[in-house]
């Protein structure tokens, strides 16, 4: 479980704009490019008007790097299945607040006695107040900039304004855990990221759709940290 701030921002590759036929390749990709883990949108159809995969294709492709696997789970019964996830190989799982409160605490509580880092995500119109009964029990704290379902989105700024620093200063100024922003991460938008503070920066479209993600990758961090590191010293 992560106990204090990375020192530079870190990109976590979502392959929800990758070319799911060659998933394996594609995270091979993200991995030779520099990211620091791999982002997994799984979603059910039912929380979200959207389907893509579950833990056996997780499972599948664990083997394929060593970088950290970042599930972000949505889907409305995340207690149900939050087993076969961690099982699958995942070091961190993130769900929803919004889904039945009654699975919320249970599902943490499994997650972090697995020794993997449990977070929280919260939609743009949520507020972060709805997390505070769980507050011993995260490692993240994921800000959705765009409405969870559908990758390539329209980043929003007001959203990131809004929450990402109080996210940060919510979960631990001083530094435990991460405050991950998901929602069109992308060098238009990391210098706005960086400034809040952000740990954690989950890029899709914008790194598989580059013509050269490395480089891509390398130009998104490079902007977020410049920004984030005043932050950074204030903290401090």
């Amino acid at each position: 479980m992560p106990s204090r701030r990375p020192a530079r921002a870190l990109i976590a590759a979502s392959i929800l704009d990758s070319d799911l036929g060659a998933l394996a390749d594609e995270i091979r990709r993200a991995d030779a490019a520099g990211a620091d883990r791999i982002h997994l949108d799984v979603m059910d159809g039912q929380f979200v008007p959207n389907i893509t995969f579950g833990w056996k294709t997780i499972e599948a492709v664990r083997r394929i790097t060593d970088l950290p696997f970042d599930a972000h789970l949505m889907i409305s019964e995340p207690g149900r299945w939050v087993e076969q996830f961690l099982d699958a190989g995942c070091d961190s799982i993130t769900f929803h607040v919004e889904v039945d409160a009654a699975q919320v605490r249970p599902a943490l509580v499994r997650i972090r006695d697995a020794r993997r880092s449990a977070g929280l995500s919260v939609k743009p119109g949520t507020p972060l107040g709805t997390l505070d009964p769980y507050r011993d029990l995260l490692d993240i704290v994921l800000v959705m900039t765009v409405e969870p379902g559908f990758g390539g989105q329209a980043f929003m700024a007001d959203v990131a304004a809004a929450k990402l620093a109080p996210a940060r200063a919510w979960l631990d100024p001083a530094g435990a855990g991460e405050v991950q922003v998901d929602g069109g991460g992308r060098r238009e938008t990391a210098e706005a990221i960086g400034r809040e503070g952000t740990d954690v920066i989950v890029a899709g479209s914008a790194l598989y759709r580059a013509p050269d993600m490395a480089a891509e990758l390398a130009r998104i961090r490079a902007i977020a940290d410049a920004a984030r590191t005043p932050t950074l010293e204030r903290a401090g």
